[in-house]
């Protein structure tokens, strides 16, 4: 069994957004080697999120609002946490509810996807780099 790291650095300019990094994972998993196995992506920052769905723009603006509902950002004395100096507690929520990482298998050298499944990166309190990890696994 071969594994193969490699980090996708983002840098969001502004507060929230959603990226499809599905080429920079296949590039890595072509990079690898690896024809069958499985592939990890995830967040290394705990305001950010990986996640896999359509990349449709009015599903994106629906995520957007929906989560603003759930988590709103303002006002940022609402949530303890803030009160470290931080004004970040949403994004903290909202990487919760979006989930922290993806696991894909990997088939003929190839990322084994539905139809529309496409792998995100989502920012919740960008502005600032930050890291995502891709860890392959297999022969």
């Amino acid at each position: 069994m071969k594994s193969h790291r490699e980090e996708i650095m983002m840098e969001v300019p502004a507060r929230r957004g959603f990226v499809n990094i599905t080429p920079q994972v296949e590039a890595a998993l072509a990079r690898s080697g690896i024809r069958e196995g499985l592939c990890l992506v995830n967040a290394l920052h705990i305001t950010a999120s990986v996640f896999i769905n359509d990349d449709e723009g009015g599903l994106h603006h629906d995520y957007e609002k929906w989560l603003e509902k759930l988590a709103p950002h303002a006002p940022t004395d609402q949530y303890r946490h803030n009160l470290t100096g931080e004004d970040n507690a949403d994004a903290h929520l909202k990487r919760q509810v979006m989930g922290r990482e993806v696991v894909v298998a990997v088939t003929d050298g190839r990322l084994d996807f539905g139809r529309w499944e496409q792998i995100f990166y989502g920012e919740f309190d960008g502005r600032r780099r930050k890291r995502v990890l891709v860890k392959i696994i297999g022969e």
